[in-house]
């Protein structure tokens, strides 16, 4: 039985997760895991930053915390990004377990 993990670090109330983006998808959607990293399909084009400004909104809404708690932190033209969502109402790990397990 294959096991989904994604990679990730959990400091001081803020996670960071390895995304792998997948843009000009018929629609935006958080699909589960894929290699170690969160895997999110983007409707936007990666042009003038588009794509990145829709995982934000994507994440946040996910993760149910304001777009300004989301931020990428490496590979803004990259498919394979850093991201890092600051602390919400919710528990970020649990949430992060239940978004892979929905789709695993």
């Amino acid at each position: 039985m294959k096991q989904n993990l994604i990679e990730y670090s959990l400091k001081n109330d803020r996670l960071e997760i390895r995304v792998q983006v997948v843009p000009r998808a018929s629609k935006s959607e958080v699909v589960g895991e894929h290699d170690g990293s969160l895997r999110v399909r983007i409707a936007a084009p990666p042009v003038d930053g588009a794509a990145n400004e829709e995982l934000i909104r994507v994440l946040a809404k996910k993760f149910e915390v304001p777009r300004r708690a989301v931020s990428i932190v490496s590979g803004e033209a990259s498919r394979i990004k850093q991201v890092r969502i600051e602390r919400g109402s919710r528990d970020l790990k649990a949430l992060l377990s239940s978004l892979v397990a929905d789709r695993g």
